[in-house]
């Protein structure tokens, strides 16, 4: 099994964790930009949280 199926693996796992991770980093960035990409930033986590384990946690 190489580097990036323990990854997938891993993340597969605690999806949970990974949602709440992207969430956080995503107000950050928000936060960081003062909100002007707002709506992007949210359609990139919407994205990485979907792409990333078998049964989101978040909307």
């Amino acid at each position: 099994m190489g580097f990036m199926d323990r990854i997938k693996d891993m993340m597969g796992k605690h999806d949970d964790k990974v949602d709440k991770g992207l969430d956080k980093a995503g107000d950050k960035m928000d936060e960081r930009t003062g909100g002007k990409y707002g709506d992007k930033i949210d359609k990139g986590v919407d994205e990485a949280q979907r792409r990333t384990g078998g049964g989101d946690t978040m909307p």
